[in-house]
């Protein structure tokens, strides 16, 4: 099975894509990852992208089309694969379509912004050692002090209500016009597309999907 998972930042795709991976015996394709492997492995597409990104620019939609090429040419992708966080524009869609890479399914994990915001500003890191805690889900032992050495935790500029407000948007500008294109690719493919509360528990959201497999 080919899928693409989408949901806004705080939905909880990172925890989906790991299970639905295991699930279906799968891997989970993350362009970030895939690109960063590419540069690590000096391939000729890494290489251009290298240089690219050095000059602070945007890797282009050719090279970003081209290295997931490259990775679902790949055995471990014979049956299928998971794409997360990609594609981002109606380009990079229709560049999959070019390939002729077909997609079964696409989930999109929806939830209300205000929720978004109470999960992801309630978030608190202890930077030397990445452990997470959530004040309200995952609280410390003692408010604001790491459980294990009892340093302070800090709330990454990422995760404060003003920065998650402006990232909410700017996916929301993105994605909004990929959900349609996916909507009206269904209406005359095998596509299937379907729309999961991720308000929900993580667990039930699990249930939910697996449920659109059968």
């Amino acid at each position: 099975m080919k899928l693409i998972l989408l949901g806004p930042p705080g939905a909880g795709k990172g925890t989906q894509a790991e299970l639905i991976s295991k699930k279906l015996n799968i891997p989970h394709i993350s362009t970030g990852d895939i690109l960063r492997e590419s540069i690590r492995n000096n391939t000729s597409l890494g290489e251009q992208a290298k240089k690219i990104m050095d000059q602070g620019n945007l890797v282009s939609d050719e090279i970003i089309l081209g290295i997931i090429k490259e990775r679902v040419s790949l055995r471990d992708c014979k049956d299928g694969f998971l794409f997360d966080g990609f594609p981002r524009t109606i380009g990079q869609a229709d560049g999959l379509k070019k390939l002729n890479i077909d997609i079964n399914l696409v989930i999109e994990i929806s939830l209300p912004e205000e929720t978004i915001i109470s999960r992801m500003s309630g978030r608190r890191i202890h930077p030397p050692s990445g452990r997470s805690y959530h004040i309200k889900f995952n609280p410390p032992k003692i408010d604001g002090k790491d459980d294990e050495t009892g340093e302070d935790l800090i709330q990454r500029d990422d995760d404060k209500p003003e920065t998650v407000l402006a990232r909410l948007e700017v996916y929301k500008k993105q994605t909004d016009p990929l959900i349609d294109y996916y909507l009206n690719l269904q209406k005359n493919s095998d596509l299937k597309f379907i729309k999961i509360n991720g308000a929900n528990s993580p667990q039930e959201v699990s249930k939910e999907i697996f449920r659109s497999f059968e």
